[in-house]
């Protein structure tokens, strides 16, 4: 007899499923590939990337400078604001998916970072890093490429270290892209400067 639950599932449910375990391969993959390299610099980097601090240090850094820089600096930390709060007090409390398991006899214990007792969908940390890139870029081109490497070393180095399904760093990418865009339209529109932005809407 086919089993119960199987023939239950319903083509949503069963999809849902397949990604699940997509995501928990891919997860494992990483967890069993020799990188010692890669390790120490992306267990830093992850660090590094607590609470924003290197979105926050690169906004300050751009503070000091009048005119785009200072406007593109508060655009990035209200997006961090945005997609920080929107990931931890929503999406979390929402899906609470258990933080990827650690086996004690892991063999690269050396790449591991703690691991939060907070939920594991989405990523904050990409979020937050993800929303300050995006909302930058449009007032400063030029950061677009170096801010986006460094937005995507911070997911894939919560990957890497252990705390995070692959599925969470791209759902937290696609809440920091989205927490950039409601800020750039909103408070672009506001101080009348939405001209330069890529998505701007048409004027009656």
């Amino acid at each position: 007899m086919p089993d119960r639950q199987q023939s239950r599932r319903t083509p949503a449910g069963g999809l849902v499923h397949d990604l699940a375990t997509l995501d928990r391969a891919l997860y494992e993959t990483v967890t069993i590939t020799h990188t010692p390299t890669l390790d120490t610099a992306l267990r830093r980097l992850s660090t590094a990337a607590d609470h924003s601090k290197i979105s926050l240090a690169t906004a300050a850094l751009l503070a000091l400078c009048p005119g785009r820089p200072r406007r593109a600096a508060a655009m990035g930390v209200a997006a961090i604001g945005v997609a920080s709060a929107t990931a931890n007090l929503v999406g979390k409390r929402l899906v609470r998916r258990p933080r990827p398991h650690r086996a004690a006899d892991s063999p690269f214990p050396g790449r591991h970072v703690p691991m939060p007792q907070s939920a594991s969908f989405p990523s904050g940390h990409t979020a937050s890093a993800v929303a300050f890139a995006a909302a930058v870029s449009p007032l400063l081109p030029g950061a677009a490429i170096p801010l986006g490497l460094l937005a995507s070393a911070v997911g894939y180095s919560r990957v890497h270290t252990g705390v995070h399904y692959p599925g969470d760093v791209i759902a937290g990418a696609v809440l920091g892209t989205g927490a950039a865009a409601v800020v750039l339209g909103a408070v672009g529109h506001v101080a009348g400067w939405e001209t330069y932005l890529p998505f701007r809407a048409p004027r009656p």
